[in-house]
């Protein structure tokens, strides 16, 4: 019996990034169920906790074990910010603080206003009961 290596790590490496993009978003849920923060509020603990982990290198290891399971979420948009302004600053001194994230998370940003603008045409938006 030969066993396709191949498959066997594509399965794996699919099992860690629904494992660790459900456990965000599970954290997510959480917070939403559990406490009265606003889901801005918890979107920018999110980016926040992301650019935090990201500056100080430990996100890194996230994003090699699980990939798109890291990346996607909130909270790799953060990283993705940090990672950007490290890189820009490495190439462009301070200025390279500012422009680095957003020239990194361009994409994201660009997406994140598309869809946004799109959901606001279609959805009708509810406060949360206090």
């Amino acid at each position: 019996m030969n066993i396709d290596w191949v498959q066997v790590f594509s399965w794996m490496s699919l099992l860690k990034c629904f494992l660790v993009g459900g456990v965000i978003c599970v954290i997510g849920q959480i917070l939403i169920d559990k406490t009265k923060l606003t889901p801005a509020r918890i979107l920018v603990i999110f980016v926040t906790t992301g650019a935090i982990l990201g500056g100080l290198g430990i996100y890194q290891y996230l994003v090699d074990f699980a990939g798109s399971g890291a990346t996607v979420p909130l909270t790799g948009f953060g990283y993705n910010l940090a990672k950007g302004a490290i890189e820009g600053v490495q190439q462009s001194g301070l200025i390279g603080a500012f422009t680095g994230g957003v020239k990194a998370a361009a994409g994201g940003i660009a997406a994140a206003v598309f869809f946004g603008y799109i959901a606001s045409l279609i959805s009708k938006p509810k406060m949360k009961k206090q």
